[in-house]
């Protein structure tokens, strides 16, 4: 085995202690300096890692007047007469580095500028704002910054000013601090299918190319290559037939299912959709999940509060989340732009009873009957076939769920999408309903939507000829190009044919099992529980109506 070198290794710590912190430190080899009580060279480390051991109730920190080089740019630059002070940001930590300079230190140092810089980590005396401070002995500028240029100063920017620049506002204290609470979201995510041991949950990754819409909107991005068409004038398609960006994985989701059990997934979906509001995206990201051998609703609503109230509870416990709720402390203006009491709202989804169901048709006599009695009035009159809008949803949850989340269950069957399995149990109408449920938080409203799926062959493709999903056949096909040419598909007329969406019929016409799933939007989630009402500031890089930056 060879000497033992003084050089840094990266290595995750699991605890400190007896909690996790999910923080990354670096620890270096002891060098036969190190032995002799002097410190060869100083320690890289980020600035969440400098703060968090120097953390300390009484006596001398680990890191204290030892040398620490910082990575980062130059958040703010104040140049004095005697002195110079930096404050470096690595986006570890809303809080920066503060750095004290010589004026001939700091002559070329500039605000956003990429630096490199060592020095020596001392306390403070009492009194002062920091605890501790960089006093530098060596600068190295990585990459320059024309300050006269640069866009990002340390003055208050609005979030209208800061969409403008979406590449460059994840350099403020929030936006940084947004990425890092949804990494940890992803995470624990992550943890807590894992926790899971009886279900057995396996992650999959689903295509984002899909030959339909399951959804039945027809809000649907297709797909084209630049050189689509020809010298002759024809159109092409790249993979022979349409193809289109996914608005679900849940069709996909299902063909794992029939295998492999309980299958969850985190990836984007797109819709071409003309919302132009804060709640809608084209581009956004979705945790879906699929379950097997699943034949009630209150199962599946069950295990989505589950899900929620243990995601939240993981996060709520580590360090970004705590950094959350401190921001309101701060000076950032930027506080004043997110929900006032973060923290309750956490522990409501935490620790709240368990959340009320309703169905859709009770959830209509309810809104009638508060119109009825002039206790509310709606732009969009409540009725039953007109759905949901946003302010019967708000209302429910402040008058039924008295401001925590409700499930609303049982939809008209004439409003949702062709694999939704009918009602165990018939509206008092007796008009026909699907096992399906929206779950609406407060505030935003529906976040995560979801059903039993038709499991059944023959009630699915008459599903799907009620939803206009199968094609006619050409009277004169060439029958060389069909392998079923002469074979008719179960419960099809003579004239009728699946086309793109035979495979989906394929999972129930070989074997299939009763199965449920859901998808919860994870930007919505995300941003109820940053207290962010818009989701073009919560979202680094926004794709929405008119809007594609970067």
């Amino acid at each position: 085995m060879g000497p033992i070198s003084g050089r840094i290794r990266p290595v995750r710590v699991v605890s400190v202690g007896k909690q996790a912190t999910g923080l990354y430190r670096r620890y270096l080899f002891t060098s036969p300096a190190r032995l002799n009580g002097q410190q060869a060279s100083p320690i890289t480390l980020r600035c969440a890692q400098i703060f968090e051991q120097s953390k300390t109730t009484a006596g001398p920190g680990p890191l204290d007047n030892k040398k620490v080089r910082v990575q980062g740019h130059v958040r703010f630059l104040r140049k004095q007469k005697r002195f110079a002070f930096a404050h470096i940001s690595d986006g570890s930590s809303l809080q920066s580095i503060q750095v004290v300079l010589t004026p001939e230190q700091a002559t070329n140092l500039t605000q956003g500028a990429a630096v490199e810089i060592s020095g020596i980590w001392q306390p403070c005396p009492p009194g002062k704002q920091q605890s501790h401070e960089l006093q530098a002995t060596e600068i190295n500028i990585v990459g320059e910054a024309d300050p006269a240029t640069y866009p990002i100063q340390k003055k208050f920017h609005t979030p209208d000013f800061l969409r403008q620049l979406p590449h460059l506002r994840l350099r403020t204290p929030f936006n940084s601090l947004l990425s890092r609470l949804r990494s940890e979201f992803i995470y624990q995510a992550t943890q807590e299918f894992r926790s899971h041991h009886n279900r057995n949950f396996v992650q999959v990754q689903p295509p984002l190319v899909t030959s339909s819409d399951c959804e039945g909107a027809g809000e649907v991005f297709t797909l084209k290559p630049r050189d689509a068409v020809t010298e002759a004038g024809e159109t092409v398609d790249f993979f022979r037939s349409p193809k289109y960006l996914t608005v679900s994985s849940q069709l996909h989701l299902e063909a794992y299912a029939a295998e492999l059990g309980n299958v969850w997934t985190l990836s984007p979906t797109f819709r071409a959709e003309k919302s132009d509001t804060p709640r809608h995206l084209s581009e956004f990201y979705m945790l879906e999940v699929e379950m097997s051998y699943l034949d009630s609703l209150e199962s599946l609503t069950g295990f989505v509060e589950t899900l929620i109230r243990n995601m939240t509870q993981r996060v709520y416990n580590t360090p970004v989340a705590q950094e959350l709720f401190g921001f309101r402390e701060t000076d950032d203006p930027t506080k004043d732009t997110i929900h006032a009491d973060l923290e309750k709202r956490w522990k409501a989804l935490m620790e709240g009873p368990s959340w009320p169901r309703i169905t859709y048709s009770k959830a209509i006599d309810h809104l009638q009957d508060a119109v009825a009695a002039g206790q509310a009035k709606f732009e969009f009159s409540p009725s039953w076939t007109g759905g949901l809008q946003l302010e019967h949803e708000k209302f429910l949850v402040d008058t039924i769920g008295k401001g925590f989340p409700v499930f609303v269950t049982d939809y008209p069957k004439a409003v949702k999408p062709f694999y939704m399995a009918p009602s165990n149990t018939p509206s008092s109408e007796n008009k026909e309903t699907v096992a399906c449920f929206d779950l609406l938080l407060p505030e935003i409203c529906e976040v995560v939507g979801g059903s039993l799926r038709e499991h059944r062959l023959s009630p699915l493709i008459q599903n799907m000829r009620d939803h206009g999903l199968l094609k006619l056949r050409d009277p004169t096909p060439d029958s060389s190009l069909r392998v079923d040419a002469k074979v008719t598909y179960p419960h099809l007329l003579a004239n009728e044919e699946l086309g793109s969406t035979q495979w989906y019929a394929d999972l129930r016409r070989w074997g299939t099992v009763p199965h449920g799933g859901f998808g919860l939007g994870f930007d919505r989630f995300i941003g109820y529980l940053a207290g962010v009402s818009s989701l073009r500031d919560l979202v680094p890089f926004p794709r929405h109506f008119g809007r594609a930056d970067c």
